[in-house]
C-alpha cells in the first residue's frame, strides 16, 4: 500500500506535560498521548496531570499511557495490579484512549492480560504501543492484536525508527486490512513525514516535537542532581513546542 488519498492524516503526539497539550492544541493536532518520564520512553501520568490536560484539550482527544516502569514490558503480579488501579482510577477523567502493551517472558503478546485491561478500558480507544517492536513475531502478535479487537497499533516496524521499519509497517497495514489502525511512530520528523507516509500508506502518525528550554531558575546549585547515572541537566527543560508540531503537520497536508 503506497501513495496518498484524500484522507487527512490523523496525527497524535507525545507530550509530557501541559504546556506541551497545549502546544498540540494550538497546532491543530488531532490528539495526544500523555505521558511522564520521557527518558524512560514514557510511563504512567499522575492523576492531577491527566486531569488538568482533559480541561485544556479541548478538541483534541486524550489517550493515556499505561506503564509502571521502564524497561521490558513482562510485568510481575504486582504491577500489573497497578496498571488495574490506574485505568480504573483514570477513567473516571473521561479520557479518550488509554495506550499499554504486555508480553510473555517469550516474547508473544500476554494475550489473557491484554484482554484484562482493555476490559477495563472500555469505552475508551486502546492502542497497544511499541511493546509490539519487541515482539518475537509480528505478524503472530498482530493476528493476536487484532483477535483482540484492539484498536489501533503503535510501531516503528521492529526497527529503530519509522524509515527503517517501512516495509514492514507497509506489509502490517496490508495483513490489517483495516480492522486495526496501523500507526507509524519513532524518529518521524518534518524531514521525513512525507516519504513515511509514501512508503507505507499509513493514515495515522505519532510522534514528538521537543526541544530544549533554560528553565527560569535565579539560583542554581551546580553540584547537586536529582537524577541516576545519565544526570541529566538540572537546568534545562524538553519542551514541546506549536512550531515543531506545525512543522511536520504542513509536510503531512501534501498528502491530506
Amino acid at each position: 500500500m503506497t501513495g496518498s488519498s484524500n484522507t487527512a492524516i490523523i496525527s497524535e503526539i507525545c507530550v509530557d506535560s501541559i504546556e506541551g497539550v497545549r502546544a498540540a492544541v494550538a497546532a491543530g493536532a488531532t490528539r495526544v498521548e500523555l505521558c511522564s518520564a520521557l527518558l524512560e520512553g514514557g510511563l504512567t501520568p499522575s492523576f492531577g496531570m491527566t486531569k488538568q490536560a482533559t480541561a485544556v484539550a479541548g478538541p483534541v482527544g486524550v489517550h493515556v499511557m499505561i506503564r509502571p516502569r521502564g524497561g521490558d514490558f513482562l510485568y510481575s503480579d504486582d504491577e500489573f495490579i497497578a496498571m488495574k488501579d490506574d485505568i480504573a482510577m483514570l477513567s473516571n477523567l473521561g479520557v479518550d484512549g488509554f495506550v499499554f502493551g504486555l508480553l510473555t517472558s517469550d516474547g508473544d503478546i500476554d494475550v489473557r492480560r491484554v484482554a484484562e485491561l482493555m476490559t477495563l478500558s472500555r469505552p475508551a480507544k486502546v492502542t497497544f504501543h511499541r511493546a509490539f517492536d519487541m515482539a518475537k513475531d509480528p505478524f503472530v502478535s498482530l493476528d493476536a492484536l487484532i483477535d483482540l479487537g484492539v484498536d489501533r497499533l503503535l510501531t516503528s516496524g521492529q526497527a529503530p525508527g519509522v524509515l527503517e521499519g517501512a516495509p514492514l509497517i507497509r506489509d502490517l497495514i496490508d495483513r490489517a486490512a483495516g480492522r486495526m489502525v496501523i500507526m507509524p511512530g519513532g524518529d518521524i520528523s518534518a524531514r521525513n513525514v512525507t516519504r513515511i507516509i509514501r512508503e507505507t500508506g499509513a493514515r495515522e502518525i505519532h510522534f514528538a516535537s521537543f526541544e530544549s528550554q533554560a528553565s527560569p531558575m535565579r539560583h542554581r546549585n551546580p553540584s547537586v542532581f536529582m537524577g541516576g547515572t545519565l544526570r541529566p541537566p538540572e537546568y534545562d527543560r524538553t519542551v514541546t513546542t506549536e512550531d515543531g508540531i506545525s512543522k511536520v503537520l504542513s509536510a503531512t497536508r501534501i498528502h491530506g
